[in-house]
């Protein structure tokens, strides 16, 4: 697993120096190229002017910020690189907080942290075991490609999962959700649904996550590079929107019960 940042964490006045993971495995994602039909041939871009139609070089782009319709104000290079943060290859922590606290919505990125080299082993195990003991997450900040985000991290086994951070301004407010408002509903229905979820209650590692679409892209892909021949699923009989309710909630128990004891 080679690292994507290295650094430290500033623990008051304790140094730990650290290495920090992409989470995400890639190497497994489906892409595809863009190719011209009649040669099979790489399909290329070219930039061009909007209002003249020339084709352009990365010399005579520009950033500009559009602060009103068709008004931007233009920013140089220089000016741009004026404004970067520099990076001082630490995360201070900040502050620790319940990790209950931090909504869902919140989580951009997941990275994974462990020591860099054996002289961070112990510190980093005594940060580790501290927050571990604590129940609290360690916030800091880091700066990841000229960006300063928020991050907190969170004990995993013998390492630090540590969860990169959108800022409040980056979301909306969930309370423009159209028809969310709050109405009555039937106890009765209530309780069947109740009794529906407890029926389809399970642990978390019981869940099936396999990617059926990955699968059956690989297949057809598969099949292609093999010469055979491509034949389509039958599609699925569309079902009839639910009117009852109650009814509905009643066999939908009962198919649930019927599947666990197949199970």
């Amino acid at each position: 697993m080679r690292s994507v940042w290295k650094g430290h964490i500033r623990f008051s006045l304790v140094t730990i120096p650290i290495q920090v993971f992409n989470a995400i495995e890639t190497k497994n994602n489906i892409s595809f190229n863009q190719l011209h039909k009649e040669d099979n041939g790489r399909v290329g871009y070219q930039k061009t002017c909007k209002s003249c139609s020339e084709v352009l070089k990365s010399k005579d782009i520009v950033k500009g910020y559009e602060y009103e319709p068709d008004q931007y104000v233009v920013l140089s290079k220089d000016e741009l690189a004026a404004v970067k943060l520099k990076s001082t290859r630490a995360i201070d922590i900040e502050a620790f907080v319940d990790i209950s606290e931090v909504h869902p919505s919140r989580f951009e990125a997941v990275y994974f942290v462990g020591p860099d080299g054996d002289v961070a082993k112990k510190p980093f195990q005594m940060f580790l075991q501290t927050i571990k003991k604590s129940n609290k997450a360690g916030v800091g900040r880091i700066i990841l490609r000229d960006r300063e985000d928020v991050v907190v991290m969170v004990p995993e086994g013998s390492a630090i999962i540590m969860y990169k951070l959108r800022y409040p301004y980056e979301l909306r407010d969930i309370t423009k959700v159209p028809d969310t408002e709050e109405i009555e509903v039937d106890e009765a229905q209530l309780k069947l649904a109740n009794t529906l979820v407890e029926s389809l209650a399970t642990t978390f590692d019981q869940i099936d996550f396999e990617d059926r679409y990955h699968e059956a892209l690989m297949e057809l892909v598969n099949k292609k590079i093999e010469g055979r021949e491509i034949v389509s699923a039958p599609e699925a009989e569309s079902t009839t929107p639910t009117v009852n309710i109650m009814d509905a909630l009643k066999a939908s128990i009962e198919q649930s019960k019927n599947l666990k004891k197949g199970a």
